[in-house]
């Protein structure tokens, strides 16, 4: 699988689209762009009825400029790379580094759009994006973009790695509620991707990820111990916390819960029974008397 790499390194979990899922999704493209450009066509004939020719050619390639050029731009610049095509087939259009497009780069991809796939018949389009590694046409080159695919087969998480036995248990009592969600995200990366990167590249990671989570904390990596086992071994201590805190919580919730009937046998539980005005005769005065109570065996 071909993945998108950032500046820093960091794989991203992103597919780039091949030829065929591009090719379907610019078929839906041309069908809407061809629908709406015929309905704004027959409505400005019924407008313009009294006009020159002049006139007539100055409108029809401002509709032209405007529906089958301006449109798509519009609409990949409003819904951050996704035009109906895309959003049927699962796909988004972003830049070389995973961010979000933009205006200049929707501009750049419409323009170059109409020389490859307008004016070519898609050919260009097509030749360009047999040869390059990563689907790419041209106007994907020239602006700085890249078409992935946003649905993808649900795979099996990767898992983050232990720390060694004798780092289990060492920061038991480090405070970690300073440490952001991002910087989370970002040593959980590198660490189910570590094995992925370049050895230098990997190893100034961690010492740049654990210095982070070592000025949040306060606690520096013990004296000879790598950084990425630092971070592994953070990171089982808050993983250990979360466990320990969501089976207290179900504790909690299962001590407190009240039941007012067996759903099957339709009897009553112990706590009703020894409940104040539960069924005798003097604590229950002025209330119906309490049927099917079958005493505790």
């Amino acid at each position: 699988m071909s993945e998108l790499v950032t500046g820093d390194a960091v794989v991203l979990g992103l597919r780039p689209a091949k030829l065929p899922s591009r090719a379907l999704a610019l078929a839906i493209d041309l069908v809407v762009v061809v629908t709406v450009f015929g309905l704004v066509a027959l409505g400005l004939a019924f407008a313009s009825g009294s006009l020159d020719d002049a006139a007539w050619a100055a409108v029809s390639v401002a509709a032209f400029l405007l529906v089958p050029v301006g449109g798509p731009i519009a609409v990949e610049t409003l819904s951050r790379g996704r035009s109906p095509g895309k959003l049927a087939c699962g796909l988004r259009v972003v830049r070389d580094d995973g961010g979000p497009i933009r205006f200049r780069h929707a501009l750049v991809r419409g323009a170059m759009g109409v020389v490859e796939i307008l004016l070519t018949f898609g050919v260009v389009a097509v030749v360009a994006s047999l040869v390059s590694a990563r689907g790419r046409r041209l106007g994907d080159i020239f602006a700085g973009t890249l078409v992935v695919r946003e649905r993808v087969p649900a795979g099996r998480a990767a898992a983050v790695p232990p720390p060694p036995p004798w780092l289990v248990g060492r920061f038991a009592g480090l405070d970690l509620s300073a440490v952001p969600d991002e910087l989370w995200v970002a040593v959980r990366q590198y660490l189910t991707r570590m094995r992925q990167l370049d050895a230098a590249v990997g190893r100034s990671m961690a010492e740049r990820l654990g210095g982070e989570v070592a000025a949040r904390t306060g606690a520096p990596p013990p004296p000879g111990v790598p950084a990425a086992a630092y971070l592994a071994a953070v990171v089982h201590e808050r993983q250990v916390r979360d466990a320990r805190r969501a089976w207290e919580t179900a504790r909690a919730g299962a001590g407190t819960g009240r039941f007012a009937r067996e759903p099957r046998t339709g009897v009553r539980t112990v706590e009703d029974a020894v409940r104040p005005g539960a069924g005798t005769a003097d604590e229950g005065a002025g209330r119906p008397p309490a049927t099917g109570f079958v005493p505790p065996a």
